[in-house]
């Protein structure tokens, strides 16, 4: 029996390696180990500010006023943001804000509802 990972597209376990490339004779799906490895480490997770998991979709609020860079205006602490998309970058956070429009948010500075 071979230690070779089932196929991440149909999850078959017939899957054989051809020099570098792994492939599944069911559905003919070609990929690499190390693209498979990179694939599971570059899932990042993204915390609040209580350490709970967030995750698209997610319902938030905020918990320090923030000064809204470009403008004179702050966001107040208690500030709901509903359907939070994560992203990758400084601010992890993309939203849209009532009154505000679209901004980008730090994990660290939200907590989930």
């Amino acid at each position: 029996m071979s230690n070779l990972p089932n196929c991440p597209k149909c999850n078959s376990e017939y899957t054989y390696e051809d020099g570098s490339l792994l492939i599944c004779p069911e559905c003919a799906h070609e990929w690499t180990l190390e693209s498979e490895l990179d694939h599971t480490e570059s899932a990042k997770i993204v915390k609040d500010a209580n350490g709970n998991v967030l995750n698209d979709g997610d319902t938030v609020t905020v918990i320090k006023d923030l000064k809204v860079k470009g403008s004179s205006s702050v966001l107040k602490i208690g500030t709901k943001v509903k359907n939070i998309r994560l992203v990758d970058g400084d601010h992890d956070i993309d939203c849209k804000i009532d009154g505000f429009g679209a901004m980008k948010l730090k994990s660290e500075f939200v907590k989930k509802v």
